[in-house]
C-alpha cells in the first residue's frame, strides 16, 4: 500500500472511505455510488480507479474492471465518457485495449477539421458539457495512453483554448476556476508553458475556493481545480491548514464526501477531489 494511504489516515475515517469503495462494487466490475442500485458506469468507475491508484492500491479484481470499462467504450457514448474510460484502462495498465477503441473518437474529436467533441453530450461540471471540458478530458485519456496529437493538431487545439481566454483565466462569459485550469492543464498536456494567472489567488477564502473571483460561498469543485492550477503554475495557496479543515470536513459518515459544508450526498467524483486536494496541500 502506498505511503498517500498512510499520510490521508491522519486527516480522514480511512476504514468508512475504503468500505464505501467496496460497498458500491458490482458484480460486473464496474462502480455506482448509489449502492442499492445496479446501475454502474463508466464515471464512477472511473472515479473509483484514481481513487485506488492515488491511495497506492490495487483494485480489486482488477481485471473484471478492466472488462467492464472496454465494452464500456461505445460509439453512443459522449467524449468526456470515451475518455474516461480510456485514461481509466490507461492506469490500470490496459493501453493497448483503450488504443483499440482510439476510432471512436473520430467522429465526436476532430480538431483538424473543426471538429471539438461533436454533441458534447454530459459535462462533470454543467449539466452540458463544453467544448473545452471535452478537450481537457480528452488530452488527459490521450496522455495516459500515449498516443500523441501530430503537430498540426496540436496548434489547432491549442488556437481553441486560447479563445477562451478571458481576462487573467478561461471561461465562456467570464474566467471561472473550472475552466482555468481545464485550460492550463491542456496548455501544459500540448507542450505549451503554463500560463501565470491571478485567478485563483482572486477565489482563495479561508477554508476553500470560489469559482469566481471575490464570492461565497467556497465549494470543493472550484478548491479541487484552483489546488492544481496553482501547482501546475508553481504558486502556493496562503491558507494551507483552513483549506485542509474544510476538505476534512466533508466526509460523511459513509465514508465518502460532499461537495459543501452546509449539505451534499457522497459520490465517488467528489471523493476523488477531496483525497487528492487533501494529498496536494499536505505535499505544500
Amino acid at each position: 500500500m502506498g505511503s498517500k494511504l498512510y499520510d490521508l489516515r491522519k486527516y480522514i475515517n480511512m476504514d468508512a472511505l475504503l468500505r464505501y469503495l467496496e460497498e458500491r462494487r458490482h458484480e460486473d466490475g464496474g462502480y455506482c455510488f448509489v449502492s442499492v442500485l445496479d446501475e454502474t458506469n463508466i464515471n464512477d468507475t472511473y472515479y473509483a480507479v484514481r481513487i485506488y491508484d492515488l491511495l497506492g492500491m490495487e483494485v480489486p479484481e482488477k481485471e473484471k474492471t478492466i472488462e467492464f470499462l472496454y465494452d464500456s467504450l461505445k460509439p453512443q457514448q459522449a467524449a468526456v465518457a470515451l475518455a474516461m474510460g480510456m485514461e481509466a484502462l490507461g492506469i490500470l495498465g490496459a493501453k493497448d485495449l483503450a488504443l483499440e477503441k482510439i476510432e471512436l473518437f473520430s467522429e465526436k474529436y476532430d480538431p483538424l477539421n473543426g471538429k471539438f467533441a461533436v454533441g458534447l453530450g454530459g459535462s462533470e461540471e454543467f449539466g452540458t458539457s463544453t467544448p473545452l471540458e471535452a478537450t481537457y478530458w480528452v488530452l488527459r485519456a490521450f496522455n495516459s495512453i500515449g498516443y500523441e496529437l501530430d503537430e498540426e493538431a496540436r496548434e489547432k487545439v491549442s488556437s481553441f483554448i486560447m479563445s477562451f481566454k478571458k481576462g487573467h483565466g478561461f471561461g465562456l462569459k467570464q474566467p471561472t476556476t473550472t475552466m482555468t485550469y481545464q485550460a492550463l492543464f491542456s496548455l501544459r498536456a500540448l507542450g505549451y508553458d503554463a500560463l501565470k494567472t491571478p485567478h485563483f489567488k482572486k477565489c482563495e477564502v479561508y477554508g476553500g475556493f470560489t469559482e469566481v473571483p471575490y464570492s461565497l460561498p467556497p465549494y470543493l469543485e472550484p478548491t479541487f481545480y484552483a489546488i492544481r492550477g496553482m501547482r501546475v503554475i508553481r504558486e502556493k495557496p496562503l491558507y494551507i491548514k483552513a483549506h485542509i479543515n474544510f476538505i476534512r470536513t466533508l466526509q460523511n459518515p459513509n465514508g465518502g464526501f460532499r461537495r459543501s459544508i452546509e449539505m451534499g450526498i457522497s459520490n465517488f467524483q467528489n471523493t476523488y477531489r477531496a483525497l487528492k486536494a487533501l494529498s496536494e496541500l499536505l505535499e505544500f
